[in-house]
């Protein structure tokens, strides 16, 4: 029996049901509407609303009902429009009677939101557990190459000199951000909508504290015209997983430069490579592509939901059913990427050699302007001043430590002898010791700090 239909005199148009019914995607709801149910019913027997033996007996149906999904001999029957009604159909075949009960004082309103924010919560837990796996090889992969030197880029142009080891601990702190926001997100969310009915909240007393309390939130909702129809944390969830995509594909990119042979800086193991059909050469970095590419997915997931959003009126509406698709995709899409992404990064090849040779004197054309800063320079001065004597040096084919003391001094007389010394790449990066830093120093107290913070 369908839980509606009494004030209608003919059944909904196949066509229809189709449109409307939820049941493809809603099931992975089960242990959730199952698990609130159970609260429920006690919560009515404590209040008197049905008799402890009749929770004893729902409740003992609910576990049954939740034994044939968990081993997958649950069978649906042509009515079960979504979750609720396919749960609560199949509790009054086994029960009977007392098992209609059950929906007293509860609106399916009430009722999806609790058990979408159940499986919210935890499906964020899981992937804060997946992003923490990935930032421990980010840290396993950097301690190895803390005196590793590489070019660092600004506008994918050479800029100056940095460790390999400070390179992908830049991407240990963008997650760490995501997880932040991963963590506050779930935060926001415990907060449990069970027990505002349809839009207005339930006349039996149940005690709707000790059912949030029991079911794992923080708090029952404050008002339950808004907790019916708060989504706010599938955008939340959409946001932080697209904004963390967004992160994972910049490290995808770096991953896919350096890999070229025109860097060489990295290889990817052969078990997270693909070749090619037609060219035997090919050594392809496929995984840090598909990363990328799902990204746009993502961020669709929440600009399409964020617009289903914008111009709902009060209370609940069917609307509100793009919501889960959206976001059971976003999870499924991040929790297959993640393992790869973390297996690639903690199996990366770093290429030391290749680093080395593409050190070029023009990354440390800062380090001669500081160098005329120390003599007494004023910075906007030297970094004139290192211009041309970088233009001279182009204009006589060489590079800048070739060009000769006497033609350093005919564009400033502040250079000397010692300007040698700074042609030197392991000294420019232990010179960059502040907090932050990529001197070796500096980068071992920032893998201490991660370390820290992924053990909190």
């Amino acid at each position: 029996m369908s839980l509606w239909g009494g004030r209608f005199s003919e059944p909904s148009d196949d066509d229809l049901r189709k449109l409307n019914d939820s049941i493809a995607f809603d099931r992975a709801l089960y242990a959730e509407d199952i698990e609130g149910s159970v609260v429920y019913a006690r919560a009515l027997a404590e209040a008197g609303v049905i008799l402890e033996a009749e929770a004893d007996a729902i409740i003992e149906g609910l576990r049954l009902v939740k034994e044939e999904f968990d081993s997958d001999r649950f069978v649906l029957a042509a009515g079960d429009e979504d979750i609720h009604t396919a749960v609560e159909r199949r509790l009054i075949e086994i029960v009977g009677d007392v098992g209609g009960k059950l929906h007293t004082g509860r609106s399916r309103n009430d009722q999806v939101a609790t058990d979408f924010r159940l499986w919210t919560m935890r499906a964020a837990d899981r992937l804060l557990d997946d992003l923490r796996q990935l930032q421990a090889s980010l840290i396993a992969v950097a301690e190895a190459h803390i005196e590793t030197v590489m070019p660092g880029y600004t506008h994918m142009q050479p800029a100056q000199p940095i460790t390999a080891a400070h390179w992908l601990m830049s991407f240990f702190w963008m997650l760490e951000r995501d997880r932040d926001r991963l963590a506050a997100a779930r935060a926001r969310m415990a907060v449990c909508p069970l027990g505002a009915g349809a839009l207005a909240g339930t006349p039996f007393a149940i005690d709707r504290q000790k059912i949030a309390a029991e079911l794992g939130f923080d708090r029952p909702s404050e008002n339950s015209l808004d907790a019916v129809s708060d989504r706010d944390f599938v955008a939340d969830m959409l946001y932080v997983i697209s904004l963390c995509a967004i992160h994972l594909s910049r490290l995808a990119e770096d991953i896919l430069i350096y890999s070229n042979p025109a860097f060489s800086f990295v290889m990817l193991d052969d078990r997270y490579s693909t070749g090619s059909s037609l060219m035997p050469q090919k050594r392809n970095a496929d995984p840090m592509e598909l990363m990328r590419g799902k990204t746009g997915r993502l961020i669709g997931n929440l600009t399409g939901f964020l617009t289903a959003l914008k111009g709902l009126p009060s209370g609940y509406n069917k609307d509100l059913q793009e919501d889960k698709e959206a976001l059971f995709d976003a999870f499924k899409t991040m929790r297959q990427l993640l393992p790869v992404v973390t297996a690639t990064v903690r199996n990366l090849h770093i290429n030391r050699e290749a680093m080395a040779s593409a050190l070029t004197d023009d990354l440390l054309a800062t380090d001669l302007a500081d160098y005329l800063v120390r003599k007494g320079t004023p910075f906007r001065q030297s970094h004139h001043i290192v211009g041309a004597a970088v233009r001279a040096a182009a204009e006589r084919g060489e590079s800048l430590s070739q060009l000769p003391l006497s033609a350093f001094k005919r564009i400033s007389t502040r250079f000397d002898d010692d300007v040698a010394q700074v042609f030197d790449f392991k000294r420019s990066i232990r010179q960059r010791e502040t907090y932050g830093g990529t001197a070796p120093k500096a980068v071992r107290a920032q893998i201490a700090r991660a370390k820290a913070r992924l053990d909190t």
